[in-house]
């Protein structure tokens, strides 16, 4: 997964644990915006979270800024 994703990720995991606990899930579509702009991007994301992990549609931020922070 590219740096530009893997920050982007932690960024936006971390934003949503300050304002709303550790407990927070998130999807891979928390980390784009509403519009079809980086479809490289997004679908390097979907990949990640759905191919390769096999993750749930929502999982707890903690555990993919986690999950992100470990392939550094």
């Amino acid at each position: 997964m590219r740096e530009s994703l893997r920050a982007k990720i932690v960024e936006v995991c971390d934003k949503k644990i300050a304002t709303k606990g550790e407990g927070v899930g998130v999807s891979f579509y928390a980390f784009f915006k509403n519009k079809n702009d980086e479809p490289e991007v997004l679908m390097e994301a979907a990949t990640w979270w759905i191919q390769i992990h096999q993750l749930d549609h929502f999982e707890k931020a903690l555990k993919i800024k986690r999950m992100v922070q470990s392939m550094e």
